[in-house]
């Protein structure tokens, strides 16, 4: 069995150093698996490129995680299709589901804005924007906005949705409709992944608009090499699953 980690790729070289320490971080808890990381578009190798590689390995099973923050076109169509076609006719891969939405994110999130100054005592007078690199499919929004709803259930002052493309409210807008509420501090945390244009575009929003403190991307937090390893385990229970049924 092996885990193969699929990111969609940027031509950003953060964005592929980021997986890179995913995949270094996910092997070193897990000893003994063998942990690829493929892309679909702008970086190598690409996915069909690691399925060709482990099946000469010998490997006939995989799970496949998305390295997504939630259900939207790349899960549901890009990375199908792809595993589809590519997957060698001797080798099973079975697709896990995204990342979020997932309490381990929201603790990822939390350390983040720990470590960009924001006190541990201020969630009373914080407002925080949820930002998010949008998707033109509302049912991703929804996700978002309800992360942002529990979230704010924990304690802060406010906590509000945004999102640097596809969808309303920019980060920028979001920042100054919380401080017009009247929040003593706004903090900007970043619910992506990695470096790149959309979360650039997120930080320059978020300084136009005066935010106080603006969050690292998820990276390879714990928490979400923990969540990794938790979906590649889900993907392996389903395929054990399947296998008993059939």
């Amino acid at each position: 069995m092996a885990l193969i980690l699929v990111a969609h790729g940027s031509r950003d070289p953060r964005h592929a150093a980021t997986v890179a320490a995913l995949r270094a971080r996910v092997a070193a808890r897990s000893p003994g698996l063998r942990v690829e990381a493929g892309f679909l578009d702008f970086r190598s190798p690409d996915v069909p490129t690691v399925l060709a590689g482990l099946a000469a390995d010998g490997v006939r099973e995989a799970v496949a995680v998305p390295l997504l923050l939630t259900h939207a076109f790349h899960a549901g169509t890009d990375i199908p299709e792809v595993l589809e076609a590519a997957t060698p006719s001797d080798m099973t891969v079975r697709q896990a589901p995204v990342l979020g939405p997932s309490p381990l994110l929201v603790a990822a999130l939390e350390r983040r804005l720990r470590e960009a100054g924001v006190p541990s005592g201020a969630r009373r007078s914080t407002g925080v924007v949820l930002a998010a690199a949008g998707s033109s499919d509302p049912g991703a929004a929804a996700v978002v906005a309800g992360i942002a709803r529990a979230w704010q259930a924990t304690g802060w002052r406010a906590v509000r949705p945004a999102y640097a493309s596809a969808a309303a409210p920019r980060t920028e807008d979001a920042v100054r409709a919380l401080r017009a509420e009247g929040c003593e501090r706004v903090a900007v945390a970043r619910y992506v992944l990695a470096p790149g244009r959309l979360p650039d575009r997120m930080t320059a929003g978020a300084r136009e608009a005066g935010a106080d403190v603006v969050t690292e991307p998820l990276g390879a937090a714990p928490e979400v090499v923990s969540l990794l390893v938790r979906r590649y385990r889900e993907g392996v229970a389903a395929a054990g699953e399947a296998a008993a049924a059939a």
